[in-house]
């Protein structure tokens, strides 16, 4: 009897361990028309998502050079990092999706001459076709954007550029773009040694975060809450200080933070948790 008692006390401990854990699935896609191919993503879906009929906010996360749609998986840790946030109250249970930004051509953004269209794919197709696939709540209220590197570059980029589709973006030691006009110069050179200067101005124009902050309307000020995150030995530093100054000389509300740490997976998974949290504070009703 004592037997028969204590396996039925374990098997309820592992039900409500299972309970309370996500699943992440990293093998799936869908068909891009506009990039002309399959394009593969992952995503972490919470406890209780496969028996309730709830829907739930978003989290896009953008990994970086280098890495694919499995990087926050494999090395960031995001299960093991989203479980624990929710389960302790820190984080509003969410979907968090993370695309694969490394086939084909590299990077989040649409080519200067247009053959390379990875930006409008992001907003025409992948987003419509994940708010249709999964049960998410299809309001800027209820979508945040974040990333690293690279990926921190495209959460500057994709949020200035739709702030009306955003309620948080969290850029960690993030790449800031061309910094001014002879940077994106020679960043354009490096394919193109005779690239025309109206080509480096539209690029600079819409690829650079200092030149996106310094034209920012002002209605846009606070249309985006924005966590800034950076090591202090990160070779990216220098450049999102800039955007702190630029940011702070617009009186644009956000949230800096300088930390011990590089640019590697140990200052990034220690900076999840930290975003689950702040784009979790605009989720929840007050």
């Amino acid at each position: 009897m004592k037997k028969q008692l204590f396996t039925g006390f374990l098997l309820i401990l592992v039900a409500i361990a299972t309970a309370q854990t996500g699943k992440v699935r990293d093998d799936l896609s869908m068909t891009s028309k506009i990039l002309k191919m399959d394009r593969k993503y992952a995503v972490y879906l919470p406890a209780g998502y496969e028996t309730s009929q709830r829907s739930y906010p978003v989290l896009y996360l953008l990994h970086g050079s280098g890495d694919d749609h499995t990087g926050w998986v494999q090395f960031g840790e995001v299960l093991l990092i989203a479980d624990k946030a929710i389960l302790d109250g820190s984080a509003t249970p969410m979907v968090i999706v993370m695309p694969d930004a490394n086939t084909g051509q590299k990077g989040y953004f649409n080519d200067t001459k247009g053959q390379w269209r990875y930006e409008d794919f992001f907003f025409q197709e992948f987003m419509p076709f994940i708010e249709k696939t999964y049960r998410i709540k299809a309001d800027k209220r209820y979508r945040a954007i974040s990333g690293l590197s690279m990926g921190g570059g495209g959460t500057y980029i994709y949020a200035l550029h739709h702030p009306e589709l955003f309620s948080a973006a969290c850029p960690l030691s993030a790449s800031p773009g061309p910094l001014n006009l002879e940077d994106a110069k020679k960043r354009l050179a490096r394919t193109d040694p005779n690239v025309a200067d109206s080509m480096v101005a539209k690029y600079y124009n819409s690829q650079s975060v200092l030149a996106l902050v310094d034209k920012m309307p002002e209605d846009q000020k606070k249309a985006v809450r924005w966590y800034i995150d950076c090591g202090d030995d990160d070779f990216l530093g220098e450049g999102n200080c800039l955007i702190h100054i630029a940011m702070r000389k617009k009186e644009i509300p956000h949230e800096f933070r300088i930390r011990d740490g590089a640019h590697n997976w140990t200052y990034w998974r220690e900076s999840l948790p930290k975003v689950l949290e702040f784009v979790s504070m605009g989720f929840h009703q007050f």
